[in-house]
């Protein structure tokens, strides 16, 4: 795995909490905001991956597949909205 290093300048009151978290959580403070910025990029890149699957989307197939789903079927325990 290459590391790089990267010079991260931090408000005092971010470093202190920064620090603060790492401490209860038992890791180093590099660890810390390595986890931090590697949720940060999974939250960003989930809400792009399902904005370009929906630009993708079928609506009126989607739709047709819903509208014959369970037809000629009684509807089974559980199937009512609650």
């Amino acid at each position: 795995m290459r590391k790089s290093n990267f010079a991260l300048r931090l408000q005092p009151s971010l470093m202190d909490e920064a620090r603060k978290l790492a401490d209860i959580e038992g890791v180093a403070l590099n660890q810390f905001i390595n986890v931090a910025v590697a949720e940060k990029l999974s939250a960003l890149r989930t809400a792009s991956y399902f904005a370009e699957r929906a630009a993708r989307a079928d609506i009126p197939k989607a739709l047709a597949i819903l509208a014959r789903a369970g037809k000629g079927q009684a509807p089974v325990k559980g199937d009512g909205l609650n």
